[in-house]
């Protein structure tokens, strides 16, 4: 999914381009789901993946007050816990290689933190209109080709943004086998231009200059 610089959501407020080691994800009403879900963090490095994509869609939220942040915030939590609930090996065999967008693995983690989703937020007081679009935008995160509301554009820019930080850099380039180099020109052509925000573009264009100079990535190729 491309999004011209013609087409990305606008902000009209000062956009946070820090590093997000900086602004950690505020506040503790979200522990209880972060409890309910410690198995499912620890496949795929969803305990680095998860936090940290939570601290960015709540920068984003900062610049899109008009947006459901608690809606944003919960989802972006259980986006990728159905990694979670898939064999493990394929994540890496199926997920990572190939048409690696289009792997059957991919459909599958969605499906499976649709469930998640469905089981742990009820018991902690969350009311079945919220966990229903919670799960509509957690179902096709990965695979849809398009954004169904403004939540949805956040989570998804959101999940993206972490990879643009030197730690995102270190884990998804060892998913696909790459040197950080290729990954962060990859990052360039391939996922800068995916972003739908403005405030998300200006993020990881930032960062990932960040990234390269720490990394030395236009000398160690």
């Amino acid at each position: 999914m491309s999004a011209p610089s013609a087409t990305r959501l606008p902000t009209d407020l000062a956009v946070d381009t820090s590093p997000i080691v900086l602004t950690p994800a505020t506040g503790t009403d979200l522990d209880d789901i972060w409890r309910a879900v410690v198995p499912e963090t620890r496949v795929r490095a969803n305990d680095v993946h998860l936090p940290m994509s939570l601290a960015y869609a709540e920068r984003l939220c900062a610049v899109h007050p008009e947006a459901d942040s608690l809606l944003v915030r919960v989802t972006i939590l259980l986006h990728d816990t159905g990694w979670g609930r898939v064999d493990e090996e394929r994540i890496f065999s199926e997920g990572f290689s190939g048409d690696w967008r289009k792997a059957q693995i991919r459909f599958e983690h969605e499906r499976q933190g649709c469930l998640i989703a469905q089981e742990v937020l009820p018991p902690l007081g969350y009311d079945a209109e919220f966990v229903e679009r919670v799960v509509t935008i957690i179902d096709g995160h990965d695979t849809r080709q398009y954004s169904k509301s403004l939540e949805d554009t956040l989570v998804r820019d959101a999940d993206r943004l972490w990879r643009f930080d030197y730690a995102g850099i270190a884990v998804a380039a060892s998913w696909f086998r790459l040197d950080p180099s290729t990954y962060a020109d990859r990052l360039e052509t391939e996922i800068l231009p995916e972003l739908l925000t403005e405030a998300g573009h200006t993020i990881a264009v930032a960062h990932l200059a960040r990234s390269r100079a720490l990394l030395k990535t236009d000398v160690l190729r």
